[in-house]
């Protein structure tokens, strides 16, 4: 049985980071319901390009939307008529947990604190993603990824020194704070069963962006040290950790034990640098950093890229500088299982990459993302909502 099973997540969420995090929760088990607006065409990733799915008969499915929504149910509902507060608050004594990515005001004015929703179900967790936290002074900004990667001086640690400042290449802060969301919702949860009482709690993109700082942080905080970018995407202490060139491009080294530099060094027709004095540890080798990089540049310039790999492989940690498309249809991802393949409510047949969570017993179910409303009916009718109410509902524009 799936670790999450028989738990009941209702989420108002849209776009990118709510729903990368309770993805999560769905791939391992978790009733995940989306709750989406009828009114507005329900979470705003839906049209979003410029790739689709069943595309050309008008009934096109983002693929970025297919990206973070797998494995989830769909149920229409507008939050702000009466109607729909009741059906939604039925449905919150059902439910473990109700999480939502909005601006930091927006929760209190749609009801989605405890504060409202434990007098339905006072064990209901409550767990809020926004961009700056529901309370202060920037409460009702908006707030995207990069701005925060900015804020919070990733941009200073990200690219090559003396160029301008640069962002990850991936919406990482996303990512990791939806994570972050699914990881508090279930402690919460636990909790929550322990004592039988549930309780808000937050995340913040802001806040993620900010401790994910976390070494170079508390060089600063006790020493002054303010940590800049190493050529060759290096490591601050560690050498050599960075890419170095090849005959036919580049590979990433790391040595990031000390046993690993002679080790290279013997294995690239070199030991004399493994006992040289002055590359004697990490610290003498962060001082002759440049150096290391010339020489380890020439030495490996002797062979191609795949063939130092096959040497360095499970003795030097290394590997291939890729592209996406080189990433997967790399022979360790596509024979190891790590793409799912999934089929669409059209019939057509897509892949996404499958969770990095490995259930042995359990494998991720495969459910594509689904359609707009595609469950409302059947929960309705689950709450004992008749067809015909169903029906003057939708009429209404409540559902």
């Amino acid at each position: 049985m799936p670790p999450l099973e028989g738990c009941r997540i209702l989420a108002v969420e849209q776009y990118g980071a709510g729903p990368w995090g309770t993805q999560y929760l769905a791939d391992m088990g978790a009733e995940v319901i989306k709750i989406e607006n009828p009114k507005d065409g329900g979470d705003m990733a839906r049209p979003l390009g410029p790739f689709f799915l069943n595309d050309g008969d008008g009934t096109a499915d983002s693929q970025f939307y297919q990206s973070f929504n797998r494995n989830k149910k769909s149920l229409t509902l507008d939050l702000q008529h009466d109607s729909g507060k009741a059906i939604f608050h039925d449905l919150v004594k059902t439910a473990d947990a109700v999480t939502c990515n909005l601006r930091g005001d927006v929760p209190a004015k749609l009801g989605l604190a405890y504060d409202t929703l434990g007098k339905f179900n006072p064990s209901i967790v409550c767990c809020h993603l926004t961009a700056y936290g529901r309370e202060g002074e920037r409460a009702a900004w908006p707030g995207y990824d990069y701005l925060m990667q900015a804020e919070a001086g990733w941009f200073s640690l990200t690219g090559e020194p003396e160029t301008p400042p640069a962002r990850f290449g991936l919406s990482v802060v996303d990512l990791m704070t939806g994570l972050l969301q699914a990881y508090a919702t279930t402690s919460a949860i636990i909790g929550a069963r322990t004592e039988g009482k549930g309780r808000d709690i937050d995340v913040s993109l802001f806040d993620l962006a900010l401790s994910n700082l976390s070494y170079p942080a508390t060089w600063f905080l006790n020493g002054g040290h303010v940590q800049g970018r190493e050529p060759r995407s290096g490591h601050p202490s560690l050498t050599p950790c960075g890419a170095q060139k090849t005959k036919d491009g580049w590979i990433f080294l790391m040595c990031n034990k000390e046993k690993f530099w002679p080790i290279l060094c013997d294995m690239i027709g070199h030991p004399e640098w493994g006992t040289d004095e002055r590359y004697a540890n990490f610290q003498e080798r962060l001082e002759h950093r440049a150096e290391i990089t010339e020489k380890l540049d020439g030495a490996l310039s002797a062979k191609t890229t795949a063939e130092w790999l096959e040497l360095f492989a499970g003795k030097v940690p290394s590997a291939p500088i890729l592209d996406i498309k080189q990433a997967l249809e790399n022979p360790f991802v596509t024979d190891n299982g790590k793409i799912q393949e999934l089929i669409h409510q059209s019939g057509e047949t897509f892949r996404l990459v499958d969770s990095p969570i490995s259930c042995p017993g359990d494998p991720t179910p495969a459910r594509p993302a689904p359609e707009l409303g595609e469950h409302t009916e059947q929960l309705l009718r689950d709450l004992g909502i008749a067809a015909g109410d169903v029906e003057r509902l939708r009429a209404e524009g409540v559902v």
